[in-house]
C-alpha cells in the first residue's frame, strides 16, 4: 500500500476522534450522521482499505460476502460485535477488533441510573409531573422498592458488571453473580458466585445483565426464567435487548410478577417495544449507556489505536479475529 490509507467512518464520531483520524488517514466521513444500507456498505467497500463502523452497521455473510478484498480490517467503535459475522469475516482475511475497558464507568452509571429510576417509579413520576396531573400527596402515593439492603444480581462479571457491582456497594447490597467462570478472591469483593443462572436467580431481588449477546445467550431471559425470581423483582439491561425474550417481560411485568424494569437496549433499534412502551412500570431510555463525552472520545480513540497499530504492521491490542 502507497500513502495513507482510505478510512471510513460510518457514522459521526467525536469532533476528536475526527480530527485525529483526518489527521492520519485518507478519510471518508458521515456529516449527516445517516444510516447505510447494506449495498451500500458494499459499495464503500470498494473504495477503502479499512472501515470504522458502529454498531448500526451489519456485517453478516450476505454483506461479507459480496465486499471488496480491498478491506483489511474492520475496527468496531463498540464493545459488542454482534453485528458483524466473525468467521465470514475471518474466512475474508479481515481483521476485526473492538473497544473494551473504555465504557464500562458509563454504563454502569446508567445501569444504576435505570435501577434507581426503575425502583423508585422515577419515569411515572415525572410524566405525572410534567402533565400537570400532581394534585394530591399521601403516605401511600408513589411507594416504591427501596435498593438499600437487598440482594443485587449480576449476569456476566466482565467489565461493566465489576464497575456495576463497585457502584452499588454503597448501598449496602449483597452481590451475587454469575459468570462463565467465577473470579478470582481478589476481584469478587465480596460477591457470591453462582454456577448456574438457575441458581442466582431465584436470589436476585434486582438483576442486572452485562453479558454479551451470542446464540446462546438469545432469549435469556424467557418466560421460565423470569418465573424464578423472587417475586417484585425489578429488572435491568444495558446489555443488548436480544438477552430478554420482551413479550415475556411484557406479561410479567403487566401481571405484578416483576415489580418494575430498567432497558437501555431492546430487540428493535432505534425504536424499541411499542407494548413495554404502554406500561407505567418501565423505564426506558435511547441506548446511551455509553453516551458522555468522555467515553466517546475513548471509544474513538481506542478504534483508532487498533487502526494505527494494524497498518504499522502491529497486532492490535482489541483483535477478536
Amino acid at each position: 500500500m502507497t500513502g495513507r490509507p482510505t478510512l471510513w467512518i460510518t457514522r459521526k464520531l467525536s469532533t476528536a476522534t475526527e480530527a485525529r483520524a483526518a489527521r492520519d488517514y485518507d478519510v471518508r466521513l458521515n456529516p449527516e450522521d445517516r444510516l447505510f444500507s447494506a449495498d451500500e456498505i458494499v459499495a464503500m467497500s470498494y473504495e477503502v482499505d479499512a472501515i470504522l463502523p458502529c454498531h448500526s452497521e451489519v456485517f453478516d455473510a450476505s454483506v461479507v460476502a459480496r465486499m471488496s478484498e480491498r478491506v483489511k480490517i474492520v475496527a468496531n467503535h463498540s464493545v459488542g460485535v454482534d453485528h458483524c459475522d466473525l468467521e465470514a469475516l475471518k474466512a475474508k482475511g479481515v481483521v476485526v477488533t473492538n473497544t473494551p475497558d473504555v465504557l464500562s464507568d458509563a454504563t454502569a452509571e446508567i445501569a444504576l441510573l435505570l435501577m434507581l429510576a426503575a425502583a423508585r417509579r422515577a419515569g411515572e413520576g415525572d410524566r405525572l409531573v410534567r402533565a400537570g396531573e400532581w394534585i394530591s400527596w399521601s403516605p401511600a402515593f408513589m411507594v416504591g422498592t427501596q435498593m438499600t439492603g437487598k440482594r443485587l444480581g449480576v449476569v456476566g462479571m466482565g467489565r461493566v458488571g465489576r464497575a456495576f457491582a463497585k457502584l452499588v456497594q454503597g448501598f449496602g447490597m449483597q452481590i451475587h453473580y454469575y459468570n462463565r467462570n467465577p473470579l478470582p478472591p481478589a476481584e469478587e469483593n465480596g460477591a457470591i458466585y453462582h454456577e448456574t443462572i438457575e441458581a442466582l436467580l431465584p436470589q436476585a431481588q434486582f438483576l442486572s445483565l452485562h453479558c454479551p449477546a451470542t446464540p446462546q445467550t438469545i432469549d435469556l431471559m424467557n418466560e421460565a426464567r423470569l418465573n424464578m425470581l423472587p417475586e417484585g423483582a425489578i429488572l435491568v439491561n444495558t446489555a443488548r435487548g436480544a438477552l430478554i425474550d420482551e413479550a415475556a417481560l411484557v406479561a410479567a411485568l403487566k401481571s405484578g410478577r416483576l415489580a418494575a424494569a430498567g432497558l437501555d437496549v431492546f430487540k428493535t433499534e432505534p425504536g424499541g417495544n411499542q407494548e413495554l412502551s404502554k406500561l407505567d412500570n418501565v423505564f426506558m431510555l435511547p441506548h446511551i449507556g455509553s453516551a458522555t463525552k468522555e467515553t466517546r472520545d475513548a471509544m474513538g480513540f481506542r478504534a483508532l489505536d487498533n487502526l494505527d497499530a494494524f497498518f504499522a504492521g502491529n497486532e492490535p491490542v482489541d483483535r477478536l479475529v
